[in-house]
């Protein structure tokens, strides 16, 4: 598990390679990840928009950007955390993953940025 703390907020990250979804023979690798958000604010913060960089080890390099996360804007309040799973697919055995969430803080509106710490994706036979 990879966690990072930026601007009172502590984001985990776990991954699980997905053999069921995979195929190697065509180049198609995917991958589950688990993201857990935890306020060690002492405010409400609402989860606006996310940023996504994903390199994959074939030498592609996408950029997502969205609202919210899994068509949610969650609010979380302080000392609650908010997790959710969701995943990537990449055309080779080892990628990389990070990003931001922008975030509101409920009490005066403004704006922040909140750093998803980097993770590798990596079927597990090439950890060997």
């Amino acid at each position: 598990m990879t966690s990072m703390i930026s601007e009172g907020i502590e984001i985990s990250v776990e991954t699980f390679y997905q053999s069921d979804y995979s195929n190697a023979v065509s180049n198609e690798f995917m991958f589950a990840y688990r993201i857990t958000i935890e306020n060690h604010n002492h405010f409400n913060v609402k989860l606006l928009r996310r940023h996504w960089e994903i390199f994959d080890s074939c030498g592609e390099h996408k950029v997502v950007d969205g609202e919210g996360v899994i068509g949610i804007q969650p609010i979380i309040k302080p000392s609650d955390r908010y997790q959710y799973i969701s995943g990537c697919n990449l055309k080779s055995e080892l990628g990389r993953m990070q990003g931001t969430y922008e975030m509101e803080n409920e009490n005066n509106k403004t704006l922040f940025t909140v750093t998803i710490p980097a993770f590798d994706l990596i079927v597990p036979s090439k950890l060997n």
